[in-house]
């Protein structure tokens, strides 16, 4: 801290004449504790080294230092001069004073004003009770860290950070690292028949991130956005704070079943979908219904918001297309043609696929906003962390993370199938096993005629130390939720667990049957 700019700045905004030096030194410093601009825990200068700052006598330090000490607003010891959190002399909450200094009632801290807690904007967002460790069985999204090639990791990232010259610890490009960004654009055209090209491609911060700047960036306060129901609490968050009006559209087996009225009274701007592994019910959006949905969206002038979260891993057959590479001849479903130029946002995130701490997704953007994006980020949100993402480049080109992938897809299928015999084996009679064919949890419905209390069951799940959100509880809307029932992960438990993991599962919900 500038203490001649601090004592300068007080002395003009509050000082009194014919104060003296001891006096305005005592007075500016204990101003600067009880605002904060000194806080506690704060090391003053040694009274020598603050003299010589100032060009003042020792004494006059000395002098002020003593008067704080004596009122409780510091303390000498062995770490220097340091600063309490309040003064030591003042009885909490009484204004009054003991011991030799007392202050007068004007001396004490200003009182904090009572918080009000969030903004009213934010109190009213989604939050789903979650466990400690977010790892445990079976919580969802949590991807087999432990078979993460952790040294060969290591070696990229000393390799990157050799690399890298000074100039790169500024802020990086607004899109991220161009290398990463190429190697993302080839993957996806490869593997998801995503058309684009690197240009299109930008890099966030994970999937959060992207649906907060989408939110942004595309649709405007009061807009509507339809969402799946049930779906992801994430999403339904972003636009909640963005200020937009969600839309809950039912699911069924199928994926999104939006009516023709939806469309002629609730005209959405967004729409967002998780069509490859239906966050949470696990189902797959067929091909009839993505087609649809694209040339909906295009006479709608509506953008798709495609979360393609955990797609890599598909166990039961081929995976779909992406949307994002269908195209459509509106006047019929047959032609099905490459465009580039679909109305769709594409979302990837290497939560799922490497590890959630790596916090890098992107986003791949229509090309006609391409241009409009790079400046709204070229001005807000600068990037950064360039040794990360030339690792994650040189990973993907190297093809170590293909490698992987093909690995995780063994792994969570052997893992999957265990749940799976598991859940049939000892709760087949009272639920089914539905969205198993993909990605890293399924989903455990309830017979309707049961009347099974999901949240209730979920909740004591949780108290047993085994994470199993409730379905139910990822509704939109108000509309009762026509599924019923648990989504499980898998990824992270071994085989060998899942029969236990199960048992205890299966008799917390028999429980409830009684």
């Amino acid at each position: 801290m500038d203490h001649a700019l601090l004592i300068s700045r007080y002395a003009a905004q509050q000082g009194q004449p014919g104060w003296s030096r001891q006096r305005l030194l005592h007075e500016a410093l204990r101003h600067a504790i009880r605002s904060g601009s000194l806080p506690p825990g704060s090391r003053l200068l040694a009274s020598r080294a603050l003299a010589a700052e100032l060009g003042w006598a020792r004494n006059t330090v000395i002098y002020a230092y003593e008067q704080l000490a004596s009122e409780g607003w510091i303390s000498a010891g062995r770490r220097g001069t340091v600063v309490h959190a309040r003064p030591a002399s003042v009885l909490a909450g009484s204004g009054r004073s003991v011991g030799p200094g007392a202050l007068a009632a004007r001396d004490l801290p200003a009182p904090v004003p009572e918080s009000r807690g969030l903004s009213r904007r934010s109190a009213g967002l989604a939050c789903l009770p979650v466990a400690a460790d977010l790892a445990a069985a079976f919580a969802p999204g949590v991807p087999a860290l432990d078979a993460f090639p952790l040294d060969l990791w290591r070696r990229l990232m000393m390799r990157a950070w050799r690399s890298l010259v000074s100039s790169q610890l500024n802020y990086g490009p607004p899109a991220g690292e161009p290398a990463l960004r190429e190697a993302i654009a080839a993957h996806l055209r490869a593997s998801r028949a995503v058309r684009c090209s690197a240009e299109q491609v930008f890099i966030t911060d994970g999937t959060q991130a992207s649906l907060d700047l989408c939110a942004r960036a595309f649709a405007d306060a009061g807009d509507k956005v339809w969402i799946e129901s049930p779906g992801y609490g994430g999403a339904l968050t972003a636009f909640r704070a963005a200020q937009l009006r969600p839309i809950g559209i039912a699911v069924d087996a199928q994926g999104l079943t939006p009516r023709p009225q939806d469309w002629l009274q609730h005209r959405p701007r967004l729409i967002y979908v998780t069509p490859s592994h239906q966050y949470p019910s696990g189902a797959v959006m067929s091909l009839e219904r993505r087609l649809a949905l694209i040339a909906q969206a295009r006479q709608a002038g509506a953008l798709i918001i495609e979360d393609d979260y955990d797609s890599e891993f598909r166990y039961d057959g081929p995976p779909l297309a992406a949307l994002q590479g269908l195209g459509t001849d509106i006047d019929t479903l047959d032609a099905v043609q490459p465009a580039s130029d679909a109305p769709v946002l594409y979302l990837g995130t290497f939560s799922k696929t490497l590890f959630p701490g790596l916090r890098i997704g992107f986003m791949v953007v229509p090309p006609d906003r391409v241009q409009l994006l790079h400046h709204l980020l070229a001005r807000s949100a600068p990037r950064g962390r360039a040794a990360e993402q030339l690792a994650l480049a040189e990973f993907m080109r190297e093809g170590h993370f293909g490698l992987h992938l093909r690995r995780m897809r063994r792994l969570y299928q052997q893992r999957r199938d265990a749940l799976v015999a598991a859940l049939e084996r000892q709760l087949g009679d009272i639920a089914q096993v539905r969205g198993a064919s993909a990605g890293m949890h399924l989903a455990l419905c309830f017979e309707p005629e049961l009347g099974l209390d999901d949240q209730a069951i979920s909740a004591a799940a949780l108290q047993a130390g085994i994470v199993a959100p409730a379905l139910s509880q990822h509704r939109v809307g108000r509309r009762a939720s026509a599924w019923s029932g648990l989504m499980l992960g898998y990824a992270q438990v071994p085989a060998e667990q899942m029969a236990g993991k199960v048992a205890r599962l299966s008799a917390l919900i028999r429980a409830e049957l009684r």
